[in-house]
């Protein structure tokens, strides 16, 4: 009877234990999804849980949102590179040599990423480019010539802020180069000087010889001898001019300052212990010139992909400039 008694003591004190377990474990789910505080878990309580879930979703989903607007924004400043006011400020930013004057195309004008662009910046066949939008042109400070209703231009030599329509570019350096040339001679106190526009046609003729010699062998040696006579497809006096002649005063070079021609007379004329009374120089145009033969070919090949085609190749250009010349002859 005793073991009995104890047994079912153990089980009633088992069963309150379970009991105060249960008690203690109900009343912390009920705080816990208590959301109104009234004690009791209801429908009320059922509904902040569900308007909980509900807020953290939409949270999630606006992230969510968030974070593929921002990803899409950066992909379209990628893609279409926009130029804005405070981008010309960017100490990154550089105006590139060749530039194109542009209509505002719909990509650029539909774009959120764009809106207040003043250009963009494009990089096709490996040559970087800044495409201006005609309504901007004001906006970066430039000088065209010989005006702004050209599309494709290329930097003058001389200045960075001047650009020159493309079509123009060759023939506009040699006006502006005899143009200094004058002036180098006046400068200079010369009392007469001449330019004269050569330019270089070379043909190529072998004339084969056979040479006798006796050596030990008694061998007989023959020798093949290939001339080259250079000749001039163009030949004019681009300027000629006769001074009074003074004292020299030291010109400003602009176009022809890295000429070493150039940068020789003006040292030999201001030398007063070395006195020079005539001078003749042949001056090759391609020393001058600012857009060389590897940026021509880039050029063609944005000109050719843009659809763009004339009766000669900016390449074709920069080629003749290297066979081009100015014969300067200068007399003190």
């Amino acid at each position: 009877m005793e073991k009995k008694a104890k047994l079912g003591a153990f089980i009633s004190g088992t069963e309150k234990t379970a009991k105060e377990i249960w008690e203690k474990s109900k009343d912390f789910a009920i705080q816990a999804m208590d959301r109104n505080d009234d004690g009791t878990f209801d429908l009320n309580d059922v509904s902040e849980m569900a308007s909980s879930v509900g807020d953290a979703a939409k949270k999630g989903a606006q992230a969510l949102k968030s974070s593929l607007e921002e990803k899409s924004r950066q992909m379209d400043l990628k893609t279409l590179c926009p130029i804005f006011m405070e981008t010309l400020d960017d100490a990154e930013f550089l105006m590139s040599k060749f530039v194109r004057i542009t209509e505002r195309d719909k990509k650029h004008a539909e774009s959120d990423v764009c809106q207040g662009s003043i250009g963009y910046v494009s990089d096709q066949k490996g040559l970087y480019t800044v495409n201006i939008f005609q309504d901007s042109i004001d906006a970066y400070g430039l000088t065209f010539y010989p005006d702004r209703d050209c599309e494709f231009y290329y930097v003058d030599p001389t200045d960075r802020d001047r650009y020159i329509a493309l079509d123009d570019y060759f023939s506009y350096l040699k006006v502006v180069r005899i143009n200094e040339l004058q002036k180098i001679a006046q400068d200079l106190g010369a009392k007469h000087f001449k330019v004269t526009y050569k330019e270089e046609q070379t043909s190529f003729s072998e004339k084969k010889g056979t040479a006798h010699g006796k050596a030990a062998s008694t061998a007989t040696l023959e020798a093949t001898h290939t001339s080259s006579e250079k000749k001039y497809s163009t030949v004019e006096i681009a300027a000629e001019m006769t001074f009074p002649g003074h004292a020299p005063v030291k010109p400003g070079l602009k176009y022809m300052q890295r000429d070493p021609s150039i940068q020789t007379l003006v040292a030999m004329r201001m030398d007063p212990a070395a006195p020079l009374l005539h001078q003749k120089y042949m001056l090759k145009l391609s020393n001058s010139s600012g857009l060389k033969e590897t940026d021509a070919v880039k050029i063609d090949a944005v000109l050719k992909g843009l659809k763009y085609s004339g009766n000669a190749t900016v390449f074709s250009e920069a080629q003749n400039e290297s066979r081009r010349y100015f014969e300067y002859e200068i007399d003190f």
